[in-house]
């Protein structure tokens, strides 16, 4: 895989489609090389926004449908589904952080061993993955 691809953590596939002020200098330049390369979100992603605003937690100016088949459509993101190897990935990490969708999103960076373009300094924190921000 090449070196430039990524996958994208959830807050920065969320600032990436409605608020990219919100990105570092740095994952401003990933991003950029994701627009002309390609990269990669877990669909879990999806579920995490969706159930955000189910709960009232986000609101977004796109129903979470929209936003889905914007991304499936504008072919920089590919949307990976969380397969049963994702998921037992998920299961093997070392790693005593319970978020479920932020498992399966290291799970599939380790998986396709690329790294994963976060703020979250939890994630960060975990040494099996590779981080940039």
């Amino acid at each position: 895989m090449a070196s430039n691809v990524i996958v994208v953590d959830t807050h920065v596939l969320l600032w990436w489609a409605f608020d990219p002020d919100k990105l570092s200098v740095e994952a401003l330049r990933l991003v950029d090389e994701m627009e002309r390369h390609g990269g990669f979100a877990s669909a879990i992603s999806i579920w995490e926004l969706g159930v955000k605003v189910k709960r009232r937690k986000l609101e977004l100016p796109i129903s979470i449908e929209e936003l889905a088949g914007r991304i499936e459509r504008g072919g920089v993101l590919q949307l990976l589904p969380v397969d049963t190897r994702i998921w037992l990935r998920s299961l093997s990490l070392a790693w005593e952080h319970p978020d479920p969708a932020d498992r399966v999103i290291v799970a599939t960076a380790l998986m396709l061993g690329v790294p994963l373009l976060t703020k979250d300094t939890t994630i960060h924190a975990f040494q099996e993955i590779t981080c940039v921000w």
